[in-house]
């Protein structure tokens, strides 16, 4: 059965049409910047997924170079009880060169486990640096959405005294939620490129917890989509004019 895979190619399209919808509909929004900052993590996580699933071919230098030392050191304890020679050693002596190359050979083998398991952690350390910032995106993007908050927006809310900026239809508002929605849903895809080459626990885990967030994030979205077409029927919405504003203290 063949290996299904996420298509790094389609995930940077996708993000790349994503950035021209919405720079066509709200260009000097800061969406439409973050958009672009979407692309450019997703063709960063095409590159650097392969890059950290590759062997870090220094590290198995030397610990290949350490295998070989004991090996080597397997070979040169009989030669170091001089096997063969006419002098005649008592046991003591045996015991004692015995036990000097076995903690050789134990050192040298720890020291080949923690070379084997560096390996890993130096690319679970770059794996997370990289998914550090997918996180902090969907924060951003959540930090988009959450003054659009509808019944604001329409007046329906005593709790703020807001001033009128700029001016959206209901329909672009919506628009504008979903568009955050679709930016939060290709984060998650483009963080789970590092996790597909890179079989790793902390890494799986990490972009559970990537998914999850984006995932409770476009619900509080979709909840505020539920909420303008509740309040903003569809044949009024086209029409209807809703102040985009920023919240600034009352005078």
């Amino acid at each position: 059965m063949d290996r299904v895979e996420l298509d790094a190619d389609a995930i940077i399209s996708t993000a790349e049409e994503l950035e021209r919808r919405i720079v066509n509909r709200f260009p000097k929004a800061g969406l439409a910047a973050q958009a672009g900052f979407l692309v450019q993590l997703a063709k960063r996580a095409q590159v650097r997924s392969i890059e950290i699933a590759k062997p870090i071919w220094w590290i198995r230098a030397l610990y290949i170079t350490l295998f070989c030392l004991v090996i080597f050191g397997m070979i040169a304890i009989p030669i170091a009880f001089d096997i063969g020679s006419s002098q005649e050693r008592d046991f003591g002596d045996w015991i004692e060169l015995l036990e000097a190359g076995i903690n050789e050979l134990v050192l040298l083998g720890a020291g080949i486990l923690f070379l084997v398991s560096t390996e890993g952690r130096v690319k679970r350390n770059r794996t997370l640096k990289e998914l550090h910032q997918i996180r902090s995106f969907a924060h951003v993007i959540d930090m988009h959405q959450l003054n659009k908050d509808p019944q604001k927006m329409l007046g329906l809310s005593d709790s703020d005294s807001l001033i009128g900026e700029q001016q959206m239809t209901a329909k672009n508002l919506g628009r504008y939620l979903d568009y955050c929605s679709e930016l939060l849903a290709i984060s998650s895809k483009v963080g789970a490129l590092y996790a597909q080459n890179f079989d790793d626990a902390t890494t799986l885990e990490t972009v559970t917890e990537i998914e999850t967030l984006t995932s409770g994030l476009s619900q509080k979205i979709w909840q505020k989509l539920t909420v303008l077409i509740e309040i903003v029927p569809e044949s009024v919405q086209a029409d209807a004019r809703i102040q985009i504003t920023q919240k600034t203290p009352k005078p």
